[in-house]
């Protein structure tokens, strides 16, 4: 096992709650993999602090980084002095560089990590009819990902219905060619359901959505890490192919690494 030394990179993985939070044993085995000499560890930040420990945690000196996750995506981009073009185009952004003056620079994964893991999973997103549940940092980013890839329908749910209605017509301005909608949790007719919601962190929360709205050979991507949801289960009982979080993770891991820039590990 390794061990940071004083030479290493410190990246924080900031979120509320934390212990769900599993990057951290799927990142530092890649970043070593990669030969990059750096630690992500979890912070457990509330989103009414993070404005204010966030300038606090920059007097760490080997502290290069953070990664973000829920809450936070979003409140991360507007404290970022320089935002890279996903995470201009969707306002969040879950990772951020800190360079060397202290400027903070951020990028937005979530998007490019779930089409690539739905890809290799066996579920692209090209030509499927698309339900997206969710609209906040991780379902934007999702969503305008979806849309690149030229689905032949995409439907936006949300507890909120104006946020739903809000994502949709951001995507469909910038993916005019894609049938963008916003409407209930209903999976009926869909070929592809992403849940991209925090709903499913702890056993017993009421459902994302009713699956019995599911069809046999729908296929659902459930971006929740920490555990297989019940929707999930649901899902699978129905002849649902599945995908859990985990794939997202770790195909967005290493353009992650490679943005965060740390040093070679001494040979």
């Amino acid at each position: 096992m390794r061990y940071p030394s004083g030479r290493s990179h410190i990246w924080a993985i900031l979120a509320d709650p934390v212990a769900h939070v599993r990057a951290p044993e799927f990142m530092n085995p890649l970043i070593e993999k990669a030969g990059r000499d750096a630690f992500l560890v979890p912070f457990h930040v509330r989103a009414e602090d993070l404005g204010a420990t966030v300038p606090e945690l920059l007097r760490i000196r080997n502290l290069r980084g953070f990664v973000v996750t829920m809450p936070h995506k979003a409140a991360m981009a507007r404290l970022s002095a320089e935002l890279g073009p996903n995470a201009r185009l969707t306002g969040t952004a879950n990772t951020v560089r800190i360079e060397e003056n202290g400027r903070l620079v951020g990028e937005m994964f979530d998007g490019v990590g779930l089409v690539e893991a739905a890809k290799a999973g066996g579920l692209p997103p090209a030509g499927r009819r698309v339900l997206l549940v969710g609209a906040g940092g991780a379902a934007r980013a999702i969503a305008f990902g979806i849309a690149a890839e030229g689905p032949a329908s995409l439907a936006i749910a949300n507890r909120t219905a104006e946020k739903a209605r809000e994502l949709a017509a951001a995507v469909a301005k910038h993916f005019p060619t894609v049938p963008v909608s916003a409407g209930p949790a209903d999976a009926t007719g869909k070929d592809l359901v992403v849940q991209a919601t925090s709903l499913g962190l702890k056993p017993g929360e009421a459902l994302p959505l009713d699956p019995a709205t599911l069809t046999a050979g729908c296929g659902l991507f459930d971006i929740i890490a920490a555990r297989d949801t019940e929707l999930m289960a649901a899902a699978a009982a129905r002849g649902c192919k599945v995908i859990g979080g985990r794939p997202m993770i770790e195909h967005q891991a290493l353009a992650q690494i490679e943005f965060l820039r740390p040093p070679r590990l001494p040979s």
